[in-house]
Parts: structure tokens; sequence; C-alpha cells
């Protein structure tokens, strides 16, 4: 009996020991994982990686076939996408265009889910560009700041060089997920809405899951934000978490940075972020219910093209406080598991798939048809 009684509290300290490490481990995770990725060189002695040369094709994860002749007539307005971290990090910085694996999640994940609500809409433009890594998200370090404003470069490279070969005077729509939301909005700020040429071609500018300053985008601002359905030369952008899910706010606010005047990331400091519903078409704050959603779905894995199956009614939508409160997806293939860092490494999904989609093709069919609207 004695020996019995030892065995399980042996036992039972094991077990103890076993949940204090996995309770230490998932308590300071960020810690972990940002140590392993941290390059551990100082950003002004690193050496980036080779620069894209947007002349040609492989820099370049979309472009239209036949990108210099005439565009499609169902296709009046071109897509300028800029995509999300998809490269980790570790002994660099920013990412090479060619990283392997950063590549194949962009081609399954990302481009499917975020670039494909676009494809009837417009041609697609979707540079691969020198993205800061996954780390520079994890830390709020100088030079994790410094990574993101390399990153910039590439993203003004890649717009002028399609505005000059391929643009001509076409209206286009800029869209941007997290990192790449970010890159363009300083983008809009700094080369679209200082150009009246640019400016009024500009059908709408779509910054996914990307905070900025809700104040920027007053009426009135050179780009407003979207405030009604097929609105056109505004931007529609929003963070969201789901209802309930304080901690996912607090990540959201506690570690966005913004582009201030002076092209520096700083942090929110208490500015209310701009919240666009997708399922309203606006910045209302009411409640949207999930009969408006028109279609969410994980398009990841299918090849670029192909049209996936769409689920209905899956989720309402609010504004509060800045942020896009979601209520829980009917379909567990539409539901988040995991912290913010660590999403990014199973398969992701679009909850307003459709809804993008509807949108920017509205905003495309009013900008085409009565340009005169454009910036109203």
């Amino acid at each position: 009996m004695a020996l019995k009684g030892f065995k399980r509290w042996i036992f039972a300290g094991v077990v103890l020991i076993l949940a204090l490490i996995l309770s230490a481990a998932f308590f300071w995770r960020y810690d972990i994982l940002s140590n392993a990725l941290d390059p551990k060189v100082p950003f002004l002695t690193y050496r980036p990686p080779p620069a894209p040369d947007y002349g040609k094709r492989e820099s370049w994860a979309l472009l239209p076939r036949n990108a210099e002749a005439a565009p499609p007539a169902d296709r009046p307005v071109d897509i300028f996408f800029v995509h999300p971290t998809t490269f980790d990090g570790g002994r660099d910085w920013n990412g090479g265009i060619d990283e392997p694996k950063a590549a194949r999640f962009l081609t399954r994940v990302v481009l499917p889910n975020y670039a494909g609500p676009f494809d009837r809409v417009g041609r697609i433009f979707a540079p691969r560009y020198r993205q800061a890594s996954l780390y520079t998200y994890l830390t709020l370090r100088d030079d994790a700041r410094e990574a993101r404003r390399f990153a910039y470069g590439d993203v003004l490279q890649a717009f002028r060089a399609y505005r000059v070969r391929y643009g001509q005077d076409r209206p286009f729509i800029v869209v941007g997920v997290e990192q790449g939301g970010s890159l363009a909005a300083r983008l809009l700020n700094e080369e679209i809405a200082a150009k009246p040429e640019l400016k009024r071609r500009l059908v709408a500018a779509y910054l996914v899951e990307t905070p900025v300053p809700a104040d920027e985008y007053a009426p009135g601002a050179p780009l407003p934000a979207c405030d009604r359905k097929a609105q056109t030369g505004c931007v529609a952008a929003w963070i969201s978490a789901p209802e309930g899910d304080f901690q996912r706010v607090q990540e959201l606010i506690g570690r966005s940075l913004i582009w201030d005047p002076s092209d520096q990331l700083v942090n929110l400091e208490g500015r209310t972020p701009l919240c666009f519903n997708p399922l309203l078409g606006g910045t209302s704050p009411e409640r949207a219910p999930a009969r408006l959603n028109l279609g969410a779905t994980n398009a990841t894995g299918l090849d670029w093209g192909a049209r996936p199956p769409f689920l209905q009614r899956q989720v309402s939508a609010r504004c509060e406080n800045g942020i896009l409160r979601t209520s829980r997806p009917k379909s567990s293939s539409l539901r988040d598991s995991g912290s913010w860092a660590d999403r990014r490494k199973v398969d992701a999904f679009n909850l307003f798939y459709a809804d993008l989609e509807a949108d920017a093709l509205a905003r495309g069919k009013a900008a085409t048809g009565q340009a005169s609207v454009a910036g109203q």
C-alpha cells in the first residue's frame, strides 16, 4: 500500500511539473518565439536581400498574362495588392522575395483568401517585396521599426512600376492586409493623396486587419473613410476581434503602430482606429446581423482563379470603439485557433470574402460609370 501511495505522489508530482512547464510556456510564448526569431544583429549593420526588379515577372506574385495589352472589358479597374507577413525571420530582418517557405504560404493561403475576392473586380498586380519578418511584430524595438520602414521602399517602387508600365490612366483599387495594409496606408498618404491625377483615379482602398487613426479619414480629409456603399475615392480599414475576446483587443491595441507625419512608426496612443464594417459597406456603429453576410470561405489550397464555395450568414459584425467585433462563425472551418502570432501557421479563411467582392464591384462600377463622384 505504501508503495502504491508513493507512486501516486510521484505521478502527481510529474503531472504538476508538466502543467507548470506548459503554463510557463504559454505565458511566455511571445518571449520564446521572439528569442527564436530575433536576428540578433543591429539593423544598421544588417545586409538585406537583393532588391526586386519589378520589370521582371518573377518579382510579382500576381501579374496579368498580357499586363501591357489592353485590359478585358469585364475588368474595368486594376487592383494593387500588398500581401501580409509570410516570412518568420531568424537571421534576417527582412525576407527575400525568393524565400521558399514564405512563398508557399503566400501562394497557398494568402492569395486565395485575400486577393481572391478582387479577382472578378479587376486585374490584380501583387508585388513580392522584402517584407519585415514576423519578429518585427513581436517587439517594439527601433530595429524592428526600421525593418518595416525598409519594406515600404519596395512597395513604393512596385506601385510606381505598375503605374508607369501597366496602369496608364486606368482607375485602381489598393488592397493591403496586415503588414501590407500598413505599407499601403503610407502609400495612400504619400504617393496617392498628394498627387491629384492618382487621387482622382483611386476607386477605393481596403486596409484589411490594419489599424489607422479614424481622425485622419474624417469627412473633408484628402482620402475620407468609406461611409456608404458605392462611394469612391475613400478608405475602408478595420481590425477585428471576436465578441468577448478582450485579450485579442488588448493585443491589437497594444502592438498597433501607425505612421506619423514624419514617417515614423508610433503607437496609437489612445486614438480610435478606423472601423469599416464589410457587412454594411460603411462605418456605422449599428450591428449588422448574420443574414447580411453574403459569404465566408476557407479558400486555402485552391488553385488561383478557382471560385471557392461560400458559407452564407456565418457572422454578425459591429464597430465598437474602433474594433470590428464579430460573432462566432457557425462553421468550425471558419474559427480561429491560437493567438494572433501563430494563427498565421494554420489554414486561413476570409469571413467577408463575398461581401468584399460585392463591395469592390459596386465601387468599381460607380467609378467607371460616374467618374465625377470620385472623392465625394
